[in-house]
């Protein structure tokens, strides 16, 4: 499994559950970027699985995203949206999820046909296990309390964590 994560909460977030691991490639800078990065990743290696870490403000940054993982319905990539309905990345803000928007709902717009929104501890089960696998794009609006995760720490070398990720990519490592 390739994993792929957006900026602030979701960096972390994914770091805590798998740890500081080769084939975890946390972006730097590109806020908005990692659904259309694990999709590439997905076309690019049909084999592997991918998935996209990112939360609710970043995948709002290019939310058109969804729309062409719709249409090009890769069997190898799930989205996991953790919302927690604020900008973590830019100081705090409210993100428009705060105020009504519903992400699952322009993930299903765009043509994802597997989207699932979690708002409760029982429903993780079900959404992991098609985060794992599916058939076709799949989607999941993860609900969470709007606190700050903490701060995990990693290398911020990017051509190291892009050199590393690339290895694992590959089979390398």
């Amino acid at each position: 499994m390739l994993i792929v994560t957006g900026l602030a909460g979701s960096k972390d977030d994914a770091l805590a559950a798998a740890g500081d691991v080769p084939n975890l490639f946390t972006l730097s800078g590109a806020m908005g970027a990692a659904a259309a990065m694990g999709l590439g990743l997905a076309l690019a290696q049909p084999d592997k699985r991918v998935v996209v870490v990112t939360g609710d403000g970043e995948l709002l940054m290019n939310v058109g995203t969804l729309a062409s993982i719709g249409v090009m319905n890769p069997p190898n990539l799930s989205i996991l949206c953790v919302d927690n309905g604020h900008y973590g990345e830019t100081g705090w803000q409210e993100s428009h999820t705060s105020r009504g928007v519903d992400i699952a709902k322009m993930a299903e717009g765009g043509g994802i046909k597997q989207v699932r929104t979690v708002t409760e501890e029982s429903q993780i089960p079900e959404a992991s296990k098609l985060l794992r696998g599916s058939n076709g794009a799949s989607f999941i609006l993860l609900k969470v309390a709007p606190t700050d995760p903490g701060k995990l720490h990693r290398s911020r070398d990017a051509s190291y964590n892009k050199t590393r990720f690339r290895e694992a990519v590959l089979g390398k490592n």
